[in-house]
């Protein structure tokens, strides 16, 4: 693997980084963002702008009206485009839009392509994604989704609840993960559909308040009361929506990583310029080893995520599934990138935080992401279940056996399983 970057990758980013820094952060004061998110309104103006700049949605093939960036670049203009919270709306890149397009490339008919996806990659629609539900429904374990899609004759009737929906205010449409009970489906397997958000049976039955306003729309509880849906609405297959869920959430796992990255690049140089002009003491701040240790740490873990980014990007431009490696990505980046703006916070002092500066904004935006998509605690989880299920195989028992490890029975901690377990 190579970690320089070529002259177009160069160009690219330069071209994204001074975009977001001369068009779109001027427009961070705007009036018209909300704690719900930007007005459509604002969005808009953004979008189009990106598009008069020659920007198109970077990750959708030419083909629906994209770039066709690979996941390399995609690293290198979501972090550009991560720099303001602002710049992944503007770019057409932010979640859960940007996830859901890449759904619909891979899974969708031309029909729905013509129908969704062609409107989402100029821009002018959003979506959302609706599959988490209130407790006792799926979560961090999708097994227990309590929304139904029954079959009656050609259509499907879609009840359930479901929480925490980005975007679905003022979404075009939504994608709906459901408990499917149809003929030749197996019990528990999901369907995802397709649904106009303006059907009367979808209710928005309220606005969640949170601790970020960067996503448009907002997050939502979305209701679906006897919601009809016929089987040209089906997203891929039936019963195949757990897969399809993994075809979506493993890139888009990698894309938060990508923009947090580019916030918290954003807040270290608040962190950096202000402690290298700030005095106390009779100097710097930046020359006290309290604050230059944090600048230093900051340093190393901004380093940490780029090359965790870009060796993930790299393996998936491989066409390696990336599952583990996501995974591993996901944990790595989220809790370093809020380390990093919890430093830029404490060097900052009390001005970080008020609004003086945009890092308190970001050191609430962020603190989610340890949590959406996945927490922290449920991915390494599924990293352990792996990496034993590696350990208890042939191969990894023949390597380590010239460890002379005391392998004796069950209960004791260095017990390697027989590999038919």
């Amino acid at each position: 693997m190579d970690f320089s970057l070529t002259k177009k990758q160069e160009a690219l980013q330069k071209h994204v980084r001074d975009f977001v820094m001369q068009e779109i952060i001027p427009y961070e004061r705007d009036v018209r963002q909300f704690p719900d998110g930007p007005d459509e309104s604002l969005r808009l103006e953004i979008v189009n702008k990106a598009r008069d700049a020659g920007f198109r949605t970077p990750h959708i093939s030419e083909e629906w009206g994209g770039m066709g960036l690979d996941h390399r670049d995609k690293a290198i203009f979501f972090e550009a485009a991560g720099y303001s919270p602002l710049g992944p709306i503007a770019l057409n890149c932010a979640a859960p839009d940007e996830g859901n397009m890449h759904l619909l490339e891979a899974v969708a008919t031309e029909e729905q392509k013509k129908q969704y996806l062609l409107p989402m990659s100029s821009g002018q629609i959003r979506s959302c994604f609706c599959m988490t539900e209130p407790a006792g429904g799926a979560g961090s374990d999708p097994s227990l989704m309590k929304t139904t899609a029954i079959e009656d004759g050609d259509d499907f009737v879609i009840n359930g609840a479901k929480w925490l929906i980005t975007g679905a205010v003022d979404a075009r449409f939504a994608i709906i993960m459901a408990s499917t009970k149809a003929e030749g489906i197996k019990e528990g397997a999901a369907t995802m559909f397709l649904a106009d958000m303006s059907d009367p049976a979808i209710e928005i039955e309220r606005i969640i308040r949170t601790n970020d306003n960067c996503f448009s729309g907002g997050h939502a509880i979305v209701n679906f009361n006897d919601l009809r849906v016929s089987r040209g609405d089906v997203l891929g297959e039936l019963g195949q929506g757990f897969k399809y869920a993994q075809v979506r959430l493993a890139p888009a796992r990698l894309t938060h990583c990508m923009r947090w990255l580019g916030a918290a690049q954003r807040c270290h140089d608040i962190a950096l310029a202000y402690s290298s002009r700030r005095t106390a003491f009779g100097k710097y701040l930046a020359d006290h080893e309290g604050i230059g240790f944090m600048l230093a740490d900051n340093e190393m873990d901004l380093h940490v995520c780029r090359m965790t980014i870009w060796h993930t990007a790299w393996l998936l431009d491989q066409g390696e599934q990336g599952g583990f490696e996501s995974s591993r990505a996901k944990v790595i980046c989220s809790e370093a990138q809020f380390r990093i703006v919890d430093r830029a916070v404490q060097i900052l002092g009390g001005m970080g935080v008020t609004e003086e500066t945009i890092v308190e904004r970001l050191f609430r935006e962020i603190r989610g992401f340890r949590v959406y998509d996945g927490p922290s605690e449920v991915h390494r989880w599924s990293m352990a279940k792996k990496l034993k299920r590696h350990a208890q195989g042939a191969d990894f028992i023949e390597e380590t056996e010239a460890l002379d490890l005391p392998f004796t029975e069950p209960g004791n901690s260095l017990f390697i399983a027989p590999k038919e377990f």
